[in-house]
């Protein structure tokens, strides 16, 4: 008589997933691997373009201040820089080396370059102006202003980037760019933090 229990089921031969899952792993680690390897490959062109003499940078910090003027707007990057001085005067510098309190740039990691900023002032007088300032086009070169000599540089130290500041006073407008530039030597003898140079430095200049 007929069982079901005694009836025998084919069996069916294990799926072959071994050999694919291997291709998969296999494929996975060799993508891994070249974009590991590009990575490096632009790291190394990056560091060796900016730290070849004469130094270069790819990237940039960007202020904005504003002197003695009745109203001032400055945008960069999309970015408005100058909010307080809108509907207000800005009032004169303060007293003194005033630039040397700029510090750093308050925007930073800006790639080169972003479109012209836009400035829209009053200037003491009462009388309105518009201008666009090229960044892009000072800077054409790309290379960092500093006075720091070729045999006083620590090969490979710098670090990429400058800060780019526009200053609106009155009628002028001025870009000047600063880089913070490692030295061999002491800048300030006696001064074990001074291994390197900060110059602030004009690089463009307008007055309207």
């Amino acid at each position: 008589m007929y069982s079901p229990l005694s009836a025998q089921t084919p069996s069916r031969p294990p799926a072959r997933r071994a050999p694919t899952m291997v291709l998969i792993a296999l494929s996975v680690f060799f993508l891994a691997g070249c974009q590991t390897a590009m990575s490096a490959q632009m790291q190394t062109n990056d560091a060796s373009t900016t730290n070849a003499w004469p130094l270069h940078f790819k990237r940039h910090g960007f202020d904005a201040f504003c002197y003695n003027t009745a109203s001032c707007t400055v945008i960069y990057n999309q970015l408005d820089l100058t909010p307080e001085d809108k509907q207000r005067p800005s009032g004169a510098p303060p007293s003194g080396d005033y630039r040397a309190k700029w510090g750093k740039a308050s925007h930073i990691g800006i790639n080169n370059f972003p479109e012209p900023a836009i400035v829209k002032w009053t200037s003491a007088d009462g009388q309105s102006h518009e201008a666009s300032v090229d960044i892009a086009q000072i800077f054409k070169d790309e290379r960092v202003l500093h006075h720091v000599k070729q045999n006083d540089y620590p090969e490979g130290s710098f670090g990429g980037s400058v800060d780019i500041f526009l200053e609106v006073n009155d009628r002028t407008l001025t870009v000047f760019s600063k880089a913070h530039v490692p030295t061999k030597s002491e800048q300030v003898p006696g001064n074990k933090y001074s291994f390197h140079r900060n110059d602030l430095i004009e690089a463009w200049s307008k007055t309207y």
